[in-house]
């Protein structure tokens, strides 16, 4: 039941069905999924754990607000180093049940184009698989744990923003599938270094612009 109210609740937060800053109605839940308050209550404590939830005393849960600027920056600071170093180790790894996921993710991700919901929606799933693919090859346990829990945040802040950039991103990341596919780590580490540096350029113009309008006429 815990695992149950988990993932709805993760799966409404990250297609903002709960948004940002939105209080957490424990009991409408409950309903909805026809179990008590005991797991829900349980599930928003490791949604607390993972920061995408907080509690406020005598108030109740609500989702974490918007991220800011600095903390979008310090989310890519923090995936510079581990995710290039990751990709290395999974490059050296890679068996060839990986290489079938991978083209499968490559081929899932070239269909992707402008204004095409459904296309976008094969490419954002692809795009996790793809990361969660080389955090678990790292095989290193605590990686691929602490990028779960980035890759959340960063896709509630895409489906507020758009920032995907999906067409410049499935190039990236198809620079990346080929290091991995030929076994290279000195690639894919570049690939995938690149491939962040231009992701946090995207979010941080987004942000940018985002205050631009917040600023008060002067």
């Amino acid at each position: 039941m815990v695992e149950l109210a988990y993932d709805h609740l993760l799966t409404m937060l990250m297609t903002l069905q709960i948004a940002p800053g939105e209080r957490i109605a424990i009991d409408a839940v409950a309903r909805r999924l026809d179990i008590s308050q005991t797991p829900i209550r349980e599930a928003l404590s490791q949604l607390e754990a993972e920061k995408l939830v907080y509690k406020t005393p005598n108030i109740g849960y609500r989702a974490s607000p918007q991220m800011t600027r600095g903390e979008v920056r310090d989310l890519y600071t923090l995936r510079l180093l581990i995710e290039p170093y990751a990709a290395a180790r999974a490059a050296e790894a890679t068996t060839d049940e990986a290489i079938a996921i991978l083209t499968e993710i490559g081929a899932d991700m070239s269909g992707v184009a402008e204004g095409d919901a459904r296309a976008y929606s094969r490419f954002a799933e692809a795009d996790d698989r793809l990361h969660r693919l080389i955090a678990t090859g790292s095989g290193n346990r605590l990686i691929a744990e602490t990028v779960e829990r980035l890759h959340a945040h960063l896709h509630i802040f895409r489906t507020l923003f758009h920032t995907n950039a999906p067409i410049e991103a499935a190039a990236e990341h198809q620079l990346i599938i080929d290091a991995l596919v030929a076994r290279d780590p000195h690639a894919a580490e570049a690939a995938v270094r690149t491939h962040l540096e231009r992701s946090h350029e995207r979010m941080d113009r987004a942000l940018a612009a985002g205050e631009e309008r917040a600023a008060p006429e002067g």
